[in-house]
C-alpha cells in the first residue's frame, strides 16, 4: 500500500506541477509565422527572420523570440517522438535553434492540445511529456499551445498537464495558452502558463468583423473591446494576451498601425509580430521599433491600462508606470478627426488596482508625445490637439 501512495503522490505532484516561474516577467516580445505566411514555414525562411530581427533593430528594441507557428510537423516516429518535416526543416529544429540562439535570440514553436492542430498536423494529446522532452531537447523557449480538435477535454487540465510536462523535462519555456479565451483562462492560467489569448484569433483589420463559416475573426478594436474587464488577472509573469499583432500587413493604414501599436502596448498585451521582417517598410520599423512606446508595455510594474471614459468617439485610457508616471491615450475611434479638450485638472483617476491616483492639483506632470518624440508643455496648460481619424496621441506623464 505504501508504493501505491508514493505512485499516487508522484502523478499528482506531476500533473499539477506549476509552470516555470521568473520568466516573461515583461509581456513577451518577438516575432510569429502565422499571421503573414500560415503553413508557408520552412527553415531558410526562419533563419532569414532571426537575420532581419537583428539587422532591422527590432532585437535592440526588445524583441527576442522567433516563434514558428503550425505546419512545421513531419511524423510520429514508431515510440511516439515528433519530428520536423523533413523537406522544410532538413537540418532539423536542434540546428535551427541552434542559429536562432547565435543572434542573441530564442526559438518558439507551436503545438495543440488537441489530437491534431489547427492545421491538421499531429497534436500533442496522449504525446505532452514526450514533446515536451523533444523541445527541451531542440532548444527550444517557448511553446505556442493551441485548442483546435480539442473534443472531450477541458481547457485547465490539458493546460496544467502539458505545464506539467514542460516542468518535468527540465528546460524552462514560456507556455502560451492560446484557447481563445473559452474556458476562462484568466481564473486559472496565472499558475500554469505565462500568457493566455483572451479572444478569438485577431483579423487583419482596424474594426471589422470576418465571418469564416463555423468562426470569426476579430479587428484589432473588437478585440480591445474585450479586455478592459480583464485588467486585475495580468501582472509580471501571467499576461492577458489579445493575440498576435497585425502591423506591417498592409490592410490598415499608418494611423491605424499607431493605434493598434499603442493600445498593445497600453494593454501589457505580448508584442509579438505577425509581418514579413525581411521586406518591412521604413514606417512600419517606426512604429514596431519604438522605443518610447515600448517602454510602456514593458514597465516593471505591469498594470494594464484603464478605460476612463469615451467621448465623443474618443476614448481615454490611462495606464501606471514605474516612478509615479502614468500613460495616456486618446483613441480617435471616429473615421473622421476629432478634437481634444483636455483641462487636467478635471480629470482626477483613482486605479484601484494600482492603488494610484493621477490628480494634476496635486502634482505637475510634463507631457512626452511618444509618437512624435516631442514634449508637450505641462499639465498646468489645458491639452487641445486634433486627432486624426483611427489616429491616437499617446502621452507620457512625469512628475
Amino acid at each position: 500500500m505504501k508504493y501505491c501512495w508514493i505512485f499516487i503522490l508522484f502523478i499528482v505532484n506531476s500533473t499539477y506541477a506549476q509552470k516555470f516561474e521568473e520568466l516573461a516577467l515583461t509581456p513577451p516580445m518577438g516575432w510569429n509565422s502565422w499571421n503573414k505566411f500560415a503553413c508557408n514555414v520552412d527553415e531558410a525562411m526562419i533563419r532569414q527572420m532571426a537575420d532581419a530581427m537583428v539587422s532591422s533593430g527590432m532585437k535592440d528594441a526588445g524583441y527576442t523570440y522567433i516563434n514558428i507557428d503550425d505546419c512545421w510537423h513531419g511524423t510520429r516516429d514508431s515510440l511516439g517522438f515528433i519530428h520536423p518535416d523533413v523537406k522544410r526543416f532538413p537540418s532539423g529544429m536542434k540546428a535551427l535553434s541552434d542559429y536562432v540562439h547565435s543572434k542573441g535570440l530564442k526559438l518558439g514553436i507551436y503545438s495543440d492540445a488537441g489530437w491534431q492542430t489547427c492545421g491538421g498536423r499531429p497534436g500533442s494529446r496522449g504525446y505532452e511529456y514526450q514533446d515536451a522532452l523533444t523541445y527541451a531537447s531542440w532548444g527550444i523557449d517557448y511553446l505556442k499551445y493551441d485548442w483546435c480538435n480539442t473534443d472531450g477535454l477541458k481547457g485547465e487540465g490539458a493546460y496544467k498537464t502539458m505545464s506539467a510536462a514542460i516542468r518535468k523535462a527540465g528546460r524552462p519555456v514560456v507556455l502560451s495558452i492560446c484557447e481563445w479565451g473559452t474556458d476562462k483562462p484568466w481564473l486559472w492560467g496565472p499558475s500554469v502558463g505565462h500568457l493566455w489569448r483572451t479572444t478569438g484569433d485577431i483579423s487583419n483589420c482596424f474594426d471589422c468583423l470576418e465571418d469564416h463559416g463555423s468562426w470569426k475573426s476579430l479587428g484589432a478594436m473588437q478585440i480591445l473591446d474585450m479586455q478592459d474587464t480583464l485588467r486585475a488577472y495580468a501582472g509580471p509573469g501571467h499576461w492577458n494576451d489579445p493575440d498576435m499583432l497585425e502591423i506591417g500587413n498592409g490592410k490598415m493604414t499608418p494611423a491605424e498601425d499607431r493605434s493598434h501599436f499603442s493600445m498593445w502596448a497600453m494593454l501589457c498585451a505580448p508584442l509579438i509580430a505577425g509581418n514579413d521582417l525581411r521586406t518591412m517598410s521604413r514606417e512600419t520599423r517606426k512604429v514596431l521599433a519604438n522605443k518610447e512606446v515600448i517602454a510602456v508595455n514593458q514597465d516593471p510594474l505591469g498594470i494594464q491600462a484603464l478605460k476612463y471614459n469615451m467621448k465623443d468617439s474618443v476614448q481615454t485610457w490611462i495606464k501606471p508606470l514605474k516612478n509615479g508616471d502614468w500613460s495616456v491615450g486618446f483613441l480617435n475611434r471616429s473615421v473622421s478627426p476629432k478634437m481634444v479638450n483636455i483641462n487636467w485638472g478635471e480629470m482626477v483617476v483613482t486605479d484601484t488596482v494600482a492603488k494610484r491616483t493621477l490628480n494634476t492639483n496635486i502634482a505637475t506632470y510634463s507631457l512626452r508625445d511618444l509618437w512624435l518624440k516631442k514634449d508637450r508643455g505641462t499639465t498646468k496648460d489645458p491639452l487641445n490637439v486634433s486627432i486624426p481619424a483611427h489616429d491616437i496621441l499617446l502621452l507620457r506623464l512625469r512628475k
